[in-house]
């Protein structure tokens, strides 16, 4: 590669309806240059998630991503050069470079992340959706030993971690995934309870055999008609901790929420709380510190779905919103 180029990948326009290939392609740009105050980074790992497709829909917790820019995800880079204290070449961060190969980010928009091998855990478990599962599940949900959990979007990057978290603190854990593999991993692999298969469609049903003293705390990652499906099986007093709805997202979102939702949510009276991970980031060493040591014991397994190369980033996303992968996907750069 040239010393002077930088290759990125641009969102060429805004899909109306299911996002595709068209809609990405790939330029060569300048060398970006820091300026005071910024880092140089070569990026290593690009974080996939759901929410880099609510982003092309408007501003959320972040601005809107707009046509013909670079496309905005979070990645795991090294320092190239420094124009900011307390970053130096060959520290490691975290931060919003794009999908590109080099990015000029200011440090006050950087973490510093620790050296530790394997390097793709600072994505995964012990990155964004380590702590989103950590903290959504403990402080939002608030699991007792003995209580039924269930969680949907099961087989991915936080919700094979929200179920694994809930069984170590002693609780009944349902996952609800899509496909027979996907169940049969989460309860093979990954000590769930049991497992639904929202593909065989009657989720209602199978949830009611699968939890048949109701459902206790409901992690939600998907919204729609699985959330529908668990709505009237809450216990009293139950907890939703609504992380994200990933069936709204990407194509023509669905006619209708959840119907009934204000009826139940009174008479189960129940608690259905929406959180965003960045409001806890000041307890995270002591998150991180359980899952570090939840790791170590080998209580909690990791799954990662690594794909190689800039070039398949557009595809890799594609694939994750329509459930092709297991565990946290990433792209690893080969710069």
């Amino acid at each position: 590669m040239s010393g002077n180029i930088n290759r990125q990948i641009l969102l060429v326009e805004k899909p109306s309806g299911k996002l595709g290939p068209e809609h990405f392609k790939m330029v060569e740009g300048a060398m970006p240059e820091p300026k005071d105050g910024e880092a140089l980074l070569r990026v290593l790992y690009i974080s996939l998630d759901a929410a880099n497709r609510a982003w092309m829909h408007g501003a959320t917790y972040r601005s809107a991503v707009e046509a013909n820019s670079v496309m905005a995800g979070g990645a795991i880079a090294e320092v190239v050069s420094s124009k900011a204290e307390g970053l130096a070449p060959g520290d490691i961060v975290f931060g919003d470079t794009g999908w590109q190969e080099f990015a000029a980010v200011p440090a006050k928009h950087l973490t510093k992340m620790p050296k530790l091998e394997p390097m793709t855990h600072l994505l995964s478990v012990f990155g964004i959706a380590g702590l989103t599962a950590y903290f959504g599940l403990l402080e939002v949900g608030k699991p007792k030993e003995g209580e039924t959990v269930v969680v949907s979007a099961a087989a991915g990057s936080v919700g094979s971690i929200v179920g694994q978290i809930a069984k170590i603190k002693g609780c009944r854990v349902v996952g609800i995934a899509g496909g027979a593999d996907k169940c049969h991993w989460l309860t093979s692999e990954l000590g769930f309870d049991a497992a639904v298969d929202y593909k065989d469609g009657a989720v209602f049903k199978a949830l009611r055999a699968a939890a048949p003293k109701g459902i206790d705390v409901y992690f939600d990652n998907v919204g729609g008609e699985i959330l529908e499906a668990c709505l009237p099986q809450m216990n009293n007093y139950g907890r939703i901790a609504c992380c994200g709805a990933i069936s709204q997202y990407d194509g023509t979102p669905s006619a209708h929420g959840p119907r009934g939702v204000p009826g139940l949510i009174v008479v189960k009276r129940l608690v259905m709380q929406g959180f965003i991970v960045m409001d806890y980031m000041k307890d995270s060493q002591r998150a991180l510190a359980d899952l570090q040591a939840w790791v170590k014991s080998g209580r909690l397994k990791v799954q990662e779905d690594i794909i190689d190369g800039l070039e398949n980033t557009p595809k890799a996303l594609i694939g994750l919103l329509a459930g092709a992968n297991r565990g946290k996907r990433m792209v690893k750069l080969t710069t």
